[in-house]
């Protein structure tokens, strides 16, 4: 075993990134407050080839500065927008035929590796990094994905979370419908893991 370097790690160029086939996920960002959050989002998002981020209520945007020093570029390769109210940006999403997923602890949870063929295309929203996400949101949800947690505490950095779930829907996407990995495109593992 040794060690790649950036060089031999098969990725996709900036334009390249612009130009390909996202995964049928996007991510509404609400509430956000830390842009080293929204930043980590960002990052995660180009990872996980996401199409779209709605930055969503006071959450930051790629205007501020530090956000750069989380997203380390990728904020100028996905595609985002920013709006002051939620509610419309989930009911255009819906309209568009979007299933809205939350990532939050509700009574009828889901793991992201479980997500049903018929979720996606899908908005997912992660919230605010004390409250989370806020009842009334909650109530516009037709999925509610949640982590398994093992210890003291009952959840994670947000950004965390969100890279969490966007690695097992992005893999459950793609097992779904048997696209294999590509350079630019690599995974890991090719199996899910059993939940």
């Amino acid at each position: 075993m040794r060690k790649l370097s950036p060089q031999d790690i098969p990725r996709l160029t900036p334009s390249d990134a612009r130009s390909a086939d996202p995964h049928p996920i996007s991510v509404i960002v609400h509430n956000v407050r830390s842009i080293y959050n929204v930043g980590s989002m960002f990052r995660t998002a180009d990872a996980a080839r996401v199409e779209h981020l709605y930055l969503t209520g006071y959450t930051g945007t790629p205007d501020h500065k530090n956000l750069h020093k989380t997203a380390l570029g990728a904020q100028d390769v996905v595609s985002w927008s920013a709006h002051d109210d939620v509610t419309p940006v989930i009911n255009d999403l819906r309209a568009e035929g979007y299933s809205i997923g939350v990532l939050e602890i509700t009574d009828e949870p889901l793991h992201p590796a479980e997500a049903p063929a018929t979720s996606f295309p899908l908005a997912i929203i992660v919230g605010n990094e004390v409250t989370g996400v806020e009842d009334d949101i909650v109530s516009l949800a037709d999925l509610a994905f949640e982590l398994p947690q093992y210890g003291m505490k009952h959840s994670l950095n947000v950004s965390v979370a969100a890279g969490m779930a966007l690695s097992h829907l992005v893999r459950r996407f793609r097992h779904l419908h048997d696209l294999q990995d590509t350079p630019g495109n690599r995974a890991l593992e090719t199996e899910l893991p059993d939940v």
